[in-house]
């Protein structure tokens, strides 16, 4: 996988256009200067614990003696399931009860944008050759900032777009990662099939 392909992924499971309704309304009683300052740090949160998942990604699948077939394989399938999700919400809350007053880490930087399926997705490429963590690091700061300026823009986004565009785009790039997941189980698959039969 290149950067673009990782930028784009990490972009979609992030998925920033589901994110706006969530950030509105949790963001929608406080002023408009705290809000900015608000979702900046969040923000930053997020890619804090993005990046710390990131490089200690490696070194967590090897402690746990996973090889790179079974963990391409599961992530396939994560990667499904959440595009499953994208595209047929559920009706009940994603986050449940939410503390009242100014959100604080949860559920804005996680799960929100560092969620786990993100967090998965970046210790897949952790895992896909060594020596390549900058590459990853540039898809992840690209992606994040698209997410950032998604995110900032939401109100003016949605009052263009409306609640049923943006639930539409949802739905595409939930069909969009349906896909790409589907080729990153069949990698892992493939990879498999290669390592028996060298063996």
């Amino acid at each position: 996988m290149d950067i673009v392909s990782a930028a784009i992924l990490l972009f979609l499971i992030m998925d920033p256009l589901g994110n706006i309704p969530v950030f509105l309304s949790l963001l929608k009683a406080l002023p408009p200067q705290r809000r900015r300052f608000v979702l900046a740090r969040e923000l930053v949160i997020a890619l804090g614990v993005l990046l710390l998942f990131l490089y200690s990604g490696q070194a967590l699948l090897a402690l746990l003696h996973l090889r790179q077939e079974s963990v391409s394989i599961a992530g396939g399938i994560v990667l499904f399931l959440i595009g499953i999700r994208m595209i047929f919400p559920s009706r009940d809350g994603i986050f449940g009860d939410i503390p009242e007053g100014e959100p604080f880490i949860v559920p804005m930087a996680i799960p929100c944008v560092a969620g786990p399926s993100t967090i998965a997705a970046l210790m897949l490429l952790a895992n896909d050759g060594t020596g390549r963590n900058f590459e990853w690091t540039v898809a992840l700061v690209a992606a994040w900032l698209a997410t950032a300026v998604i995110l900032f823009a939401a109100t003016a986004l949605y009052k263009v777009l409306g609640q049923r565009t943006l639930i539409a785009l949802e739905r595409l790039m939930g069909m969009l990662l349906v896909a790409i997941s589907v080729q990153m189980f069949l990698d892992g698959i493939q990879k498999y099939l290669g390592a028996m039969g060298a063996s």
